[in-house]
This record gives structure tokens, sequence and C-alpha cells, in this order.
């Protein structure tokens, strides 16, 4: 058997589990699009037993997600024999499982709600209610969306800015190490919300005690991780350097603070976490406009379809961040790929 004989065998026993996977989301695009059909099917011919308005809309979004499932599944078949059929298996490709999983949760959601109303109203609202909030508090809904990301980024900016300084400082020297770290044990394990009554009093508006109190919240993760990312540092680093003739600015700024980028990573995307949660309790405490004080206008009154709406503008903002975040973290550390596990 010839060399470019036994190459091309192995080239196609590579290929096999990549076009079996191709294949196999595939289906499952054409599934998702059968599915999402059937759930068109459901809101257009299955009666409602009561009046809902923009379910024109609802079937609109049902028969688009469709295309798109199909369009998934045409992709993936094109792509399946390919010789890049790996690279084709990430990305949007693998959407199409859990586009058929959505389908079915849609349409469960729909029958139980609008056609049968074995829920309880109006503490469970149709999809067609959700996107009927869209359409008509769109302004209100855009304008807490707005004001909760602006809080939400200058206080995270602050925090993360200051817990990595702080970080750094304590892994890098002895003496800070020594004033600091008692307080940073002492105040950081306690919730931020705890400091709700002195930040509201010591601060002259609700939106600085606001920033303050996300500020702390994402402070002590960043800085908890960057300490420790500083201080695990090989010493051998810093040898090779001082033999090379660095001075301490260049051991901290090129040495020590990009070896424990991971893990300062790793804190920022904790303190995104916690300080998302207390941005929404100091809306619906003390800031009169923001995503939280949205929600709690809606279970004032009683309009719980802008309610589950605002939740579900929260979920989508706060993934997008966190995806945001990702994409950073392999823009900056792409040359680490080699060394860590991603």
């Amino acid at each position: 058997m010839s060399t470019q004989t036994q190459t091309l065998d192995l080239t196609a026993q590579e290929a096999a589990p990549a076009q079996k996977i191709a294949s196999t989301r595939g289906l499952a695009g054409v599934l998702a699009a059968l599915a999402w059909l059937g759930a068109g099917a459901v809101t257009r011919l299955w009666p409602s037993l009561d009046d809902w308005p923009h379910t024109d809309a609802l079937l609109a979004l049902e028969l688009f997600i469709a295309a798109a499932a199909l369009l998934i599944a045409w992709r993936t078949r094109r792509t399946a024999g390919a010789a890049d059929a790996g690279a084709a298996q990430g990305g949007w490709l693998a959407a199409g499982p859990w586009l058929l999983a959505l389908a079915l949760g849609v349409s469960a959601w729909e029958i139980v709600t609008a056609k049968l109303e074995w829920l309880p109203r109006p503490f469970f609202a149709p999809p067609e209610a959700l996107i009927a909030v869209f359409f008509d508090d769109y302004p209100r809904l855009a304008s807490s969306v707005a004001h909760s990301f602006g809080l939400l980024a200058f206080g995270y900016a602050i925090g993360a800015a200051t817990g990595f300084v702080v970080g750094v400082s304590i892994g890098w020297s002895r003496t800070v190490g020594y004033w600091l770290h008692p307080v940073l044990r002492l105040i950081g394990p306690l919730p931020a919300t705890a400091w709700l009554p002195l930040a509201f009093f010591f601060f002259p508006s609700s939106f600085s005690a606001s920033v303050f109190l996300i500020a702390l919240a994402s402070a002590f993760p960043v800085a908890v991780l960057t300490w420790s990312g500083v201080a695990a540092v090989s010493p051998a680093f810093y040898d090779v350097a001082r033999t090379l003739g660095a001075r301490a600015g260049f051991l901290i700024l090129r040495v020590a603070i990009p070896a424990a980028l991971p893990s300062v990573f790793v804190g920022l995307f904790m303190g995104l976490g916690a300080s998302f949660s207390v941005l929404i309790v100091a809306e619906m405490m003390g800031v009169k406009a923001g995503l939280g004080w949205y929600l709690q206008w809606a279970q004032g009154w009683a309009a719980y379809s802008n309610m589950y709406a605002g939740l579900l503008v929260m979920a989508l903002m706060c993934s997008g961040l966190i995806t945001l975040l990702f994409r950073v973290r392999d823009r900056l550390l792409g040359w680490q790929k080699g060394l860590l596990k991603w």
C-alpha cells in the first residue's frame, strides 16, 4: 500500500466522527424546523380560550425560527462531507438541539396557558402576552435597560479596577498584604446588600449609593482571585527576569500580571454575577429607574406579563455581558490556549 493511500485512509478515518456529528446535528435541525412548524400550527389552528393580542406576531416568529432551523440543517448537510467538517461542528450549527427543545417548550407553554388555561391567570401568561409587552411597553422597558446598563457598567468598572489594584498589591507586597489582608477578610465576605442602609445614608443620591454597592460586590472576588494569581507565579520567572536586568515595575507589569490573568478573569466573571444581583436589589430599594424598578412596578400593578418580559430581558442582558467578557478573555489570553485547559 502506497504512502498516499495510507494518508487518504487516515484522513477518512479522522473525518468519519466529524461527519457523523455533523449529520446528527443536521437531523436535529430538521426536527427543530418541524417542531417549530408544529408550534405554529398550534398557535394558528387551535383556538384560544381568550382573545390574546399579537398572536400573528407569535406565529411569524415561530415560522422565522423554523426557517432558521432548516437553514442550519442545510448548512450542516452541505459541510458534512467537506474537509473542514470539524470546524462546522461548533458555532451556530450546534443550535439545532436547542432549537428543538425550545420549540417543544414554547408549544407546551402555549397549550397550558392560552389553549387550556390550566395555569391560573394573571400569574401565568402565554407567549403572546410577552410579545405584547415588547410591542406596547417598549419605551419604558428600553429606558429601564439603558439605565441598568449604565449603572452596572459604571459600578462594575470601578469595582473591577479597584479589586485588580488591591489584588496585585497584596500579592506583590508583603507590607501591603499585612495591612489590607485583614480588612479584605473582614469586609469582603459580607453581602454587599448588607451595606444598603449605610450606603443610602452616607451617599448624596441613590445613584451614587448604588454605584458603591455594585463596586463593592465586584471588587472582592476580583481582588481575591488577582491576589491568588499573583502569589502563585513561579519565583523562577522573577529570577530569570532579574538576571536580565528587570526592575520591579517590569516584574509587575510584564511577569506577574500576565501570568495571573487567568485567575483575574475568573474573578471578573464572579464579580459580574455578584454585581448584577446587587444592581437589581439596589434598583428595587432606592433607584427610580432600571430593570429592578421595572420588576417592582410590574409586580405592584399585577402586570405579570411585564414582569416576565423584564426577567427575560434581564437574563439576555446578563448572558450577553458574560459572552462579551468571554470574548475579551479569549482575545487577551489567546497565547495561553496551549498551556491552559480552556
